[in-house]
């Protein structure tokens, strides 16, 4: 039984960082491709960060670059998105989300991941 299950979302001043985690069971961390995404209400979810676990070779949304950081660590079978200068915009549900599918640049649409968590809120003010 796959699991995902997001933490670290809270309201913050915009400028500041945080940092998002993913707990997941050892079964995700044999699939090939990890991503976060947000919603914010009424809009479509939007993937933001995509990082290959066998590769390493991550991708970003140009909204993100610079700010975002997509990260693994396979030991702890943990995933993490570091967000630094926030952002008002950047108030959302951030989901963390996993494929067993294999690409080789691993994707940020929707579509294309099977494994979901539940989601954690980050408000900018």
């Amino acid at each position: 039984h796959v699991q995902l299950v997001e933490s670290g979302g809270g309201s913050v001043q915009a400028g500041g960082s945080l940092r998002l985690s993913c707990a997941t069971n050892a079964a995700v961390f044999s699939d090939n491709c990890f991503a976060w995404f947000r919603q914010i209400p009424g809009r479509e979810r939007e993937g933001v960060a995509s990082i290959s676990i066998g590769n390493g070779l991550t991708d970003y949304t140009d909204s993100v670059k610079g700010r975002f950081t997509i990260s693994l660590d396979v030991a702890k079978d943990t995933a993490f998105l570091d967000i630094d200068a926030l952002k008002v915009e950047d108030t959302a549900v951030y989901y963390c989300a996993a494929t067993p599918e294999s690409y080789s640049e691993c994707p940020r649409a929707r579509a294309r991941y099977e494994y979901w968590g539940h989601g954690t809120q980050v408000t900018v003010s």
